[in-house]
């Protein structure tokens, strides 16, 4: 049996989500994810045979992807898991789509990251699994940041230190998969919406995979990630974070509203939310509710821009059309999403060229307000 690591939403009618690991890695992998994700769905991660917890694997030969998936399918029946979301990294996302192929009654939405229907031709692999047989699997491990970021990303050390507990034969048994896998003439019969995602500067499954993965499966969404290599999740956390919210959210529209009200707080501030509440009426009930559940759910909540791109189109958009109360609630959420002073006063400084220097003039008085009351309610709860 696969060990795994199952965390409840705070809700007992949450679905279940299953996050599936890359060859040589653990569930610690999804870490920067499981905060958010948990909050909406029990999450279930797991490891591969020979990985983290899980014991080591012998299977009959030549080792395929359907006895791999059928260890998963068999820890799921064991915890009673009939129907799940699914995301997957690599050879992780590779489960993810044989499941949606094969069992398209069980996965309800899925998710593949960094991964592949076909991961090149299979000598490197062959080789990989040979090295790690007759020299362990230290070589490998030690090389793995290569594969796995961009020159500029420092590997998390506990990373490496798992790649290095990992059972060699299980490896090579797994890297025997890789070589032997095909899924392009599956794609067709995954029905399950879909989002594809991947690292711009990955060597391992490059761009072009991710786009045969989303051309293949019908509807599926990609989005590609700038300054992200294999394991986008790690480089790029806060991206495939709203990227995944949004693609599970949306196929789950009662959530929205709890999605939408996780960003307005995160965004604009508790203290604001909390007054906005507080001031509801039957007569703006409705109001509130669509602007949680559309204006924070669905666009704030959507992963294909970040944040702070959002903060700048919007603070934009508030000096063309001189809204100054909207405007200053903005740049401070401008600030909580990442952006500097500076940066703030350079957006402004567009705006008067394209909007009216009159505008960017008012604009730049409440900005400057704003800021100073952002900097000593911040100073003030340092004190």
């Amino acid at each position: 049996m696969l060990s795994h690591h199952l965390t409840p939403a705070p809700t007992p009618t949450a679905r279940t989500l299953v996050l599936a690991p890359s060859l040589g890695t653990t569930p610690a992998l999804w870490e920067p994810q499981l905060p958010a994700l948990a909050a909406h769905f029990n999450v279930l991660r797991w490891d591969l045979p020979g990985h983290g917890n899980s014991p080591a694997w012998a299977p009959p030969p030549p080792p395929t992807l359907e006895t791999l998936a059928a260890l998963l399918l068999d820890l799921l029946e064991e915890l009673r898991m009939d129907t799940f979301s699914y995301a997957g990294i690599s050879l992780g996302g590779a489960v993810g789509t044989w499941l949606a192929a094969h069992h398209p009654d069980r996965v309800e939405s899925l998710a593949l990251l960094c991964t592949s229907a076909r991961f090149g031709p299979p000598e490197p692999w062959l080789e990989r699994a040979d090295t790690v047989r007759t020299k362990g699997i230290g070589e490998v491990a030690d090389s793995a940041p290569n594969r796995w970021f961009t020159p500029a990303f420092d590997a998390p050390e506990h990373l490496v230190a798992d790649h290095h507990r990992v059972d060699p034969e299980s490896y090579a048994a797994c890297c025997e998969i890789l070589a032997g896998l095909d899924l392009r003439p599956e794609l067709a019969r995954v029905t399950a919406p879909t989002l594809v995602i991947a690292g711009r500067d990955d060597m391992a499954t490059p761009p072009s995979h991710a786009r045969e993965l989303a051309d293949g499966i019908r509807d599926a969404q990609l989005l590609e990630l700038p300054r992200a290599a294999h394991l986008a999740n790690l480089e790029q956390p806060e991206a495939v974070t709203d990227a995944l919210l949004s693609h599970f959210i949306r196929t789950r529209p009662d959530l929205l509203g709890r999605v939408g009200e996780a960003t307005r707080r995160a965004v604009l501030g508790n203290a604001h939310v909390d007054r906005a509440a507080t001031r509801t009426t039957p007569f703006t009930a409705r109001f509130q509710d669509f602007i949680t559940r559309y204006a924070w759910g669905e666009i704030w909540g959507n992963g294909t821009l970040d944040r702070r791109t959002r903060s700048v189109i919007t603070l934009t958009a508030l000096v063309a059309g001189g809204h100054k109360d909207e405007l200053a609630l903005h740049v401070q959420g401008a600030l909580r999403n990442g952006l500097s002073p500076d940066e703030i006063a350079e957006v402004l400084l567009q705006c008067a060229v394209y909007c009216s220097v009159p505008a960017a003039n008012s604009a730049f008085a409440t900005a400057e307000r704003a800021i100073t009351e952002y900097a000593a309610d911040a100073d003030q709860k340092d004190s």
